[in-house]
């Protein structure tokens, strides 16, 4: 989903010479692989958008797949880069990596202050270690590789397996059925109290570019030497409630929404400190509700099935 949308906008600004992999083309957790890509491509700029995502049941349920394939991933592209002279390089990686309880909004500095969020501990790990790995190669080798906190994203290209997508695609495919089959109810995992940021995927690579474009010297003033990574988001928040009630009102859905609060909610609150990423000079475009319309078109036109007859 990330990849494809920074894909959008490179050739949107008039990009040509522009070289992807797809997980099947190219396995980023094999060394050897990744070596060979890099010894062939000799790529001048490298944006790692590639990761093991999921939702809070994906988390639970893989979580060594979920430390070990992003490890791997991060690993590898960030070394292999170095070694084929890469100079600039972009990792993208999640508002998980703060604390559970970290003080809301999260500020980049609430990095390692406190005890992470347990049901995506492995995955919030693996992408500290991102974050780590591009402020040691920073610092050793003078790169200038640079690393962006999203918070949650959505958007076309978007997971929408129930078993093992994030929240918005997981009630926009849930919505959707219950209105096509005339559903008294849907059933939603946790009171629906936890209150939690999204940002278009769009928004996402439109800011990952201005980042990855600010000159070295204003990125650096930007951070500390050992506070390297940026937020980006919207700076708001809504509840999964609010946002259950928004996929209703989308998908036409107009039964009732019932929680299951015998499943888990998650971390309380997940809202960015986007601060320092305004006083750069961006800011976000996209609304909840237009993006989530233009979400569930593409939805609609390429994923969905048919109604039932």
């Amino acid at each position: 989903m990330v990849g494809s949308a920074i894909v959008r906008t490179l050739q949107a600004r008039g990009y040509k010479d522009i070289v992807t992999r797809t997980h099947k083309e190219l396995d980023l957790t094999e060394q050897s692989a990744v070596r060979d890509f890099f010894a062939k491509e000799k790529p001048e700029v490298v944006v790692l958008a590639a990761a093991h995502v999921g939702g809070i049941h994906a988390n639970n349920t893989y979580p060594a797949e979920f430390i070990y394939d992003n490890l791997m991933i991060e690993a590898n592209v960030v070394h292999q880069a170095y070694a084929a002279g890469v100079k600039r390089l972009l990792f993208l990686g999640s508002s998980c990596i703060y604390p559970r309880m970290a003080p809301q909004p999260m500020r980049e500095d609430a990095l390692l202050t406190g005890t992470l969020e347990s049901t995506n501990e492995p995955y919030a790990i693996a992408k500290i270690a991102g974050i780590k790995l591009c402020e040691s190669y920073n610092r050793q080798y003078g790169v200038d590789y640079r690393s962006v906190m999203p918070t949650n994203l959505y958007g076309p290209r978007d997971n929408f397996a129930s078993e093992n997508s994030h929240v918005l695609p997981a009630l926009m495919a849930r919505f959707h059925k219950a209105a096509r089959d005339g559903a008294e109810e849907v059933v939603i995992w946790g009171s629906g109290t936890p209150r939690r940021e999204f940002l278009h995927v769009d928004d996402m690579a439109d800011a990952s570019l201005f980042v990855l474009d600010l000159p070295e010297a204003t990125y650096r003033q930007s951070t500390r030497p050992m506070l390297s990574h940026i937020n980006v988001g919207t700076g708001q928040d809504m509840s999964i409630a609010e946002l259950a009630a928004l996929m209703a009102k989308v998908t036409g859905f107009s039964g009732k929404i019932i929680y299951d609060r015998s499943r888990p909610d998650g971390t309380p609150r997940k809202l960015l400190d986007v601060s320092r990423l305004a006083g750069l000079g961006w800011q976000s475009s996209i609304t909840l509700e237009d993006g989530i319309r233009q979400t569930y078109s593409w939805y609609l036109e390429h994923v969905a099935d048919r109604p039932k007859k």
